[in-house]
């Protein structure tokens, strides 16, 4: 199918829309290819290995670590959103995707984010408990709250994300059906609609994507400014349990950060290259980089990690 055939959808449900993505030459397309390949397994590997540290460590069964397990998993998902995608492109000369593909895959991108952003806030809103009311952490962070606060990060990030690709599924659709990104994004399909209500439909999708995520940040700025506050009002013990936090800090400033600049950054042609760079980092590196993190600067991970290797160099000894 030619790009020209792409361009001719029907007004209201074209049947295929035509990724521009990256550079079109070979030896950028391989070199793409390696680099996202090597990404996607570090990611899937390393979120993978502190879900399974999670499941099995005796040591790691406290509320902070399964909601980390949780967000593990999340970025396993939210990366094989896009990334598989985008593998298969690198090296393909004509990058498409269905328009029910389009739909599906905003659909996920949007749910498996609103979800992670949500489950930051719990966990930010965890180390507010076991940091400032210390006493009352075991009744207050339940088992049953736990769930309860997993659950809601799950059901919120799938109901917004079901309304917002229920929208775009019906924005009318005319002119070009090329996408200037190497993924479907709801700011790109936008700009290729021909919706009479095309800022009504703008207002509603990023009011509730803007909803999801400042308000998981404002409820994670507001844990933290307790926790600071506590730390340096109540000394040195305090403050040994503030570096429970910093992996977390760390985590947030990147995926809240990188989200942000990439979403305020004006999507025009100009700034092509910047868009797709930035989406990159929330969307792929970001979840690479998390279990590095926590792995880096939880003492607790890396005494998890040296004991599995440690029962692993033993199995292997006896056979």
């Amino acid at each position: 199918m030619s790009p020209k055939s792409l361009q001719q959808g029907n007004l209201s449900s074209p049947t295929m829309f035509l990724l521009l993505g990256f550079s079109s030459t070979y030896r950028t397309q391989v070199t793409l290819c390696l680099c996202f390949s090597l990404i996607y397994l570090v990611t899937v590997l390393g979120n993978l290995l502190i879900v399974t540290l999670v499941w099995l460590d005796a040591h790691l069964h406290s509320p902070m670590y399964f909601f980390l397990g949780h967000l593990s998993f999340l970025d396993i998902c939210y990366s094989s959103v896009t990334l598989p995608k985008i593998l298969g492109d690198s090296l393909s000369p004509q990058k498409t995707i269905s328009f029910v593909g389009c739909i599906t895959q905003i659909y996920f991108f949007l749910c498996f984010g609103g979800s992670e952003c949500i489950l930051l806030a719990a966990m930010a809103y965890d180390r507010y408990l076991a940091i400032c009311h210390p006493l009352h952490y075991p009744a207050l962070m339940s088992k049953k709250m736990c769930h309860c606060l997993v659950a809601i990060s799950w059901l919120s990030g799938s109901f917004s994300s079901l309304i917002q690709a229920f929208l775009t599924a019906c924005l009318p659709f005319c002119g070009s059906n090329m996408i200037n990104h190497s993924f479907c994004k709801i700011p790109f399909l936008l700009k290729v609609s021909c919706s009479p209500n095309a800022l009504f439909n703008k207002a509603a999708l990023y009011a509730l994507a803007g909803t999801i995520a400042m308000g998981s940040f404002l409820l994670t700025l507001v844990s933290y400014v307790h926790i600071i506050r506590a730390v340096l009002q109540k000394g040195a013990g305090t403050q040994r349990a503030f570096a429970t936090c910093t992996s977390h800090l760390t985590v947030v400033t990147l995926f809240f950060g990188t989200g942000a600049i990439a979403y305020l950054v004006p999507h025009s042609s100009g700034s092509k290259e910047i868009d797709e760079v930035l989406t990159l980092l929330y969307a792929v590196v970001t979840p690479m980089l998390n279990p590095i993190i926590y792995s880096l600067r939880n003492s607790e991970v890396k005494g998890a990690i040296r004991k599995a290797l440690h029962r692993e160099v033993l199995r292997m000894s006896t056979k």
